[in-house]
């Protein structure tokens, strides 16, 4: 903790990003449906995020080569901040999609800078520490942001304002730090082979996770105001989800290390599939059971990412761990854009309700196919099992915060024995992997 401290500037840039974003997504989303866009472009408007996202965590490594660190994160922090301003002074659908990619880029670059900056000041002893405390600073920025629209409303400039300033604002805390510059980015790579022999439930996993956090996460504020929720509502209903995540992580994550993970995959998916098929049954309006309702899916459907990482880690050989959850992390960036635009021509035809529709559907289709992968393969023995870790919820993870999380560099125990489902002898072979 003594090093935490030490580091406080970092943490302090990071919370001010998380703040400022956990603000735009959501005034993204409420002002452009108070503005009239379709639902098409408001499902349009996360997929540009989303895509940003993606980009930046692919090209930022080669700019921080080209410039460094701290040019890099000062350029993804002003821009960020200007792109919200943007938002205020060009408001349109096209303009605010495109808008939103550069958002996204940005944040990813931000973030990269300040996660690799955390994991060189970090040794083998205090990583674990480090990462848990980044991770809950996120949390808690993130829904703190989102609590502010509550306060500042949507209409006028005051909420665009706010978010520009946490985006410039987390430059300075970095600036004037005099702890050393990190080594290069880590650089997010796809074997998806070697994904889909470790786990193809992890895969599903990603997959499935990514549709549904994105559609939620873009179109479940447009929900709200469809049911004709102020600005206030709608900000407390997306915030129950965000801590009712942060306080279930931990709890599934220590039960998953006990049993066979799946189960409580198949557990967790088919709770927020239920959440969802009530949803769809009594199509609750604003009262104790909406309220209920995004607090339970919150608390379902946002741990499965960081319990299917760890259920890949459980298979994964030595020094395979970074490869195989930066692969995870691209197909999750990718379902995380395609989410929002199947979901928005759902909800054209069926209106607010056709949002749980794609959570719940695609919440039983990885139920059902975890159940079938324990019928085909053993589970790895709680003792070989890597300890469970948190990740960041939603959409804030990056090839970096993978560099950064402690499985990177741990050894799998008893790699030999969680290997040997992979090898089916003869008499097996009707259960490939």
């Amino acid at each position: 903790m003594a090093q935490v401290v030490k580091i406080y500037a970092l943490l302090l840039g990071s919370a001010l990003l998380m703040f400022g974003g956990g603000l735009q997504g959501l005034l993204m989303s409420v002002r452009g449906a108070e503005e009239g866009f379709s639902l098409i472009a408001l499902g349009l408007i996360g997929t540009g995020w989303s895509i940003g996202f993606v980009a930046g965590s692919v090209s930022v490594p080669l700019l921080v080569r080209r410039v460094g660190h701290i040019r890099t994160y000062s350029v993804m922090s002003v821009m960020g901040g200007m792109t919200i301003l943007l938002n205020l002074l060009w408001i349109n659908d096209v303009g605010w999609i495109v808008t939103r990619a550069f958002s996204g880029f940005c944040f990813a670059g931000a973030a990269m800078v300040v996660e690799s900056w955390l994991n060189e000041v970090s040794d083998n002893k205090s990583r674990g520490t480090m990462f848990s405390v980044y991770v809950t600073i996120n949390m808690a920025a993130s829904t703190i942001g989102q609590l502010a629209m509550s306060i500042t409303g949507t209409a006028g400039y005051l909420p665009f304002v706010i978010g520009a300033l946490a985006f410039m604002g987390a430059v300075l805390p970095t600036a004037v730090s005099t702890i050393k510059q990190p080594n290069q980015l880590a650089s997010a790579r796809l074997d998806l082979r070697l994904l889909i022999r470790t786990s193809p439930v992890a895969v599903v996993a990603a997959f499935a996770v990514g549709m549904t956090n994105g559609t939620f996460g873009t179109l479940a504020p447009v929900y709200g105001f469809m049911l004709g929720l102020n600005a206030a509502s709608i900000a407390v209903i997306m915030a129950l989800p965000a801590v009712a995540a942060a306080l279930a992580q931990i709890p599934l994550g220590r039960l998953s290390d006990n049993m066979d993970r799946r189960y409580v995959l198949i557990g967790t998916s088919l709770v927020a599939a239920l959440v969802g098929i009530v949803a769809v049954v009594f199509n609750p309006g604003d009262g104790w059971l909406l309220y209920a309702l995004f607090g339970f899916y919150g608390l379902a459907a946002y741990p499965v990412y960081a319990i299917a990482v760890a259920h890949a880690n459980d298979h994964a050989r030595d020094g395979e761990f970074a490869v195989i959850a930066s692969g995870m992390l691209l197909i999750y960036g990718t379902a995380l854009a395609v989410g929002p635009i199947l979901a928005s021509f759902i909800m054209e035809f069926t209106g607010p309700i056709g949002m749980f529709m794609v959570t719940a559907t695609f919440h039983l289709l990885l139920a059902g196919f975890a159940f079938l992968r324990i019928r085909m393969r053993d589970p790895v023995p709680a003792e070989a099992r890597a300890p469970f870790l948190a990740v960041p919820l939603g959409r804030n993870a990056t090839p970096e915060t993978v560099a950064f999380d402690p499985r990177a560099d741990e050894t799998v125990a008893s790699a030999e024995s969680v290997d040997e489902p992979m090898e089916p002898a003869p008499d097996e072979a009707a259960k490939p992997d």
